[in-house]
């Protein structure tokens, strides 16, 4: 995961969006990647942008969860921008939409030192 303090996402399922194969399926949250990162599946690192309230198509965070799937090859990156804090309960219940279909756990970041 590196020591970086700010990762930025690029959006390509803006919320609002649709799930590209799973038409039901509507972004509550802004989802993307993390550019030049690779992951497990040989893409680039998925994330979870939360605390913007209206699609974007980028936006820079720092990292403060990372949602394990026990059950999928890949991991997700909770990014939120700076201000933002997201409770255990709350980073589950926002990524519910789609985590509910995976065994999986959230391994919260430290906070950043002042």
């Amino acid at each position: 995961m590196g020591n970086k303090k700010y990762w930025q996402v690029i959006i390509d399922r803006p919320l609002g969006s649709r799930h590209p194969y799973y038409k039901n399926i509507r972004y509550p949250v802004n989802y993307g990647y993390i550019p030049g990162l690779p992951a497990p599946d040989g893409e680039e690192q998925d994330a979870y942008l939360l605390g913007v309230e209206y699609p974007v198509a980028v936006c820079r965070g720092r990292l403060l969860a990372v949602i394990r799937r026990r059950n999928d090859v890949e991991d997700k990156w909770v990014v939120a921008p700076e201000g933002f804090s997201f409770s255990k309960d709350e980073i589950q219940r926002q990524t519910a939409f789609i985590e509910q279909y995976f065994d999986s756990e959230i391994i919260m970041m430290n906070p950043p030192c002042p």
